[in-house]
């Protein structure tokens, strides 16, 4: 099981200032802590309405780049579907000190959905599916390429089974078989702008209401079935009715299919790849559970 990297190159407080300087002087002086630190970044809240938006690890540099060219091109349709996202105020650059691109972002309202109650979500369904109405609009030809996310399933065939292989029987059978529908569908026949990682912790909630879309680092064009596969890994059986309800007859019977195999496709590598963090795993086992039922409806 893989284990969360070390930073490659870690910053103080008082070397995150000074990045902070390099663009904004007048903002250096904000009070600043350390928020959050994952697998590619570490983020500082920076006074009471900004973050700073740090790469870890040279593997997760380009993504910070994706989010400053992508975020411009696609955060005013998100706005208009009333859902906030990280549009970077100010794109930090490579210093002397820092060999990265960096980003000075709103800091956005609300609480991840992940480890909220399933039940919970159903609430705010219909809106996440208007916000991926609006975001699902063809990309241009120069958007960023992810080479594992919104591609075709039979790319990521070979990593699949071999993470399956690993589970428990019990649990990799059903996976797999769904995981074997999806790469039976038909292909995707359209390119869109696609989030790339819609998981419930990159999905905000303030009270009831879906408020924010954050960590766009594997923004990509592809197949919009990727970013469905957020019926299955953040809502229960009625939600994922409402879900797919509100996004009308905008999307075949095989992108669902695809979507569900997507789902199956996280799930395994959350169970597979999480026991640094006990959240994602606990997402895998019950997206597991979710996709026990068998219609790509429910």
């Amino acid at each position: 099981m893989a284990d969360s990297p070390g930073a490659e190159v870690a910053l103080d407080e008082r070397d995150v200032r000074e990045l902070v300087r390099t663009v904004a002087p007048d903002l250096a002086t904000l009070p600043l802590m350390r928020s959050a630190e994952g697998w590619d970044n570490v983020t500082w809240r920076l006074g009471a309405d900004l973050a700073v938006r740090i790469p870890r690890r040279l593997q997760a540099a380009p993504l910070i780049r994706h989010e400053q060219r992508a975020l411009p091109l696609i955060a005013m349709h998100l706005a208009a579907a009333n859902v906030r996202t990280p549009l970077p105020v100010f794109a930090g650059s490579p210093t002397s000190h820092f060999p990265w691109h960096w980003s000075i972002v709103p800091w956005l309202p609300g609480g991840q959905a992940l480890g909220r109650p399933r039940r919970d979500n159903t609430v705010w369904a219909a809106h996440l599916a208007a916000v991926l109405l609006t975001l699902h609009r063809d990309a241009p030809a120069d958007a960023p390429r992810n080479p594992v996310r919104g591609v075709p399933l039979a790319v990521r065939d070979d990593s699949i089974r071999s993470r399956l292989a690993d589970l428990p029987a019990t649990m990799a059978e059903n996976l797999a078989d769904i995981w074997q529908t999806g790469l039976d569908a038909a292909p995707a026949t359209e390119s869109v702008w696609i989030h790339g990682d819609l998981h419930p912790g990159n999905i905000l909630v303030d009270g009831d209401r879906l408020s924010a879309l954050i960590d766009f680092g594997d923004v990509t064009a592809g197949d919009p079935a990727y970013d469905l596969a957020a019926g299955w890994l953040a809502f229960d059986a009625e939600g994922r009715h409402v879900f797919r309800r509100a996004t009308g007859h905008r999307y075949d019977e095989e992108t669902w299919v695809r979507a569900r195999a997507w789902a199956a496709a996280i799930a395994i590598i959350l169970c597979h790849s999480s026991d640094d963090r006990p959240d994602l795993r606990a997402l895998g086992h019950e997206t597991t559970a979710q996709l026990r039922t068998a219609s790509t409806t429910t």
